[in-house]
């Protein structure tokens, strides 16, 4: 019987272990999901004015805006589905007084396009994170990653990104915010803590099935 708890309590141990982690993920999985259908729903709602002073909790908000492109920009480097490399434009919009910068899409490698005129767009605010570590510097005005603050210094803007919603410019193809880039793989995790539990199970039950058997043979 002594044989016997040592390898019982350790797997019982361990497959409780592995369930509560596979469970965690679950509720997990939950948070994440409501804060996707919450950040959906915001960039889906009607568009407002342009606040007056953009923080952290108006990263997706609809907005709309009229003003007058000055012709200053940075690319990033970028790609469309389907259709090769292009350059992403990050362009000045002069509006009610204000230089904020606005994400007009992605122009073709090659294409060529005047940033200058009268516009108007509904589009999201967004305050993307995609620096590193390892984020080569910018080539001049070619960028490798959007950094809203860097670029906004820059370009002499505050640091406040409007991404179109649809078509502003002809020859750029719009990106629209969505929540495509918002990793969610929680439920991956939880069938991988859940299954490593089952294969603890089962290699407990085979485990104590040949100490049985030892038992018996000693016996």
């Amino acid at each position: 019987m002594r044989r016997v708890i040592g390898p019982l309590v350790f797997g019982v141990v361990g497959v409780a272990i592995l369930v509560s982690l596979g469970t965690w993920q679950l509720q997990r999985l939950a948070l994440k999901e409501a804060k996707i259908a919450e950040i959906e729903a915001m960039i889906g709602a009607a568009a407002v004015a342009l606040p007056a002073v953009v923080g952290p909790g108006d990263r997706y908000r609809a907005v709309t805006v009229a003003g007058v492109l000055t012709g200053e920009a940075v690319y990033k480097l970028d790609s469309l589905r389907g259709q090769g490399p292009g350059r992403r434009v990050i362009a000045v919009l002069e509006t009610e007084g204000r230089r904020v910068m606005v994400d007009l899409g992605i122009l073709p490698e090659g294409d060529t396009v005047t940033l200058a005129g009268r516009i108007s767009l509904t589009g999201n605010l967004d305050m993307p994170q995609e620096t590193d570590s390892y984020t080569p510097a910018p080539d001049g005005d070619l960028w490798f990653a959007r950094d809203v603050p860097a670029m906004a210094a820059t370009l002499k803007a505050e640091p406040t990104l409007i991404v179109a919603g649809g078509p502003v410019v002809d020859g750029i193809v719009a990106v629209p915010v969505d929540t495509s880039s918002i990793p969610n793989d929680h439920w991956n995790y939880a069938l991988t803590w859940f299954s490593l539990a089952l294969v603890w199970f089962v290699m407990t039950l085979a485990w104590m099935w040949r100490i049985r058997r030892q038992n018996q043979r000693a016996g």
